[in-house]
């Protein structure tokens, strides 16, 4: 069993930045891959950033530029630092990671075996 922890969401104004955080513990010593989520009130959960499965790091369109995503696997943390922060971003984060799932994209959520709890981002105008 895998458990994955978000943190690091909170409000700010357009144009700003923040920088999630998911702690991964439990079973972290196979392989797998790891990715962030969102999902807004009334829509679908989207991929926002995700490693596929060469291990290359990939970003939905729209956050090209503007978020990042990185990895520290000594401490089985993964990062997305969100800067340019736009109001129809506000959503709540997830952190998925997937183990033993293939033949998905990356921002398919079928790939994913576990989830996050969410974390809460809200960008104001």
């Amino acid at each position: 069993q895998v458990q994955l922890v978000e943190s690091g969401g909170g409000s700010v104004q357009a144009g700003g930045s923040l920088r999630l955080s998911c702690a991964a513990s439990g079973s972290t010593y196979s392989a797998y891959y790891m990715a962030w989520f969102r999902q807004a009130p009334g829509k679908e959960r989207e991929g926002v950033a995700g490693f596929d499965s060469d291990g290359i790091t990939r970003y939905t369109d729209s956050v090209k530029g503007r978020f990042t995503l990185s990895q520290d696997n000594a401490k089985s943390t993964l990062y997305l630092q969100m800067n340019s922060l736009k109001p129809e971003e506000t959503a709540t984060y997830y952190c998925a990671l997937s183990r033993g799932r293939t033949g998905y994209s990356w921002a398919f959520v079928e790939r994913y075996n576990y989830w996050g709890q969410g974390t809460q981002v809200t960008v104001s105008s």
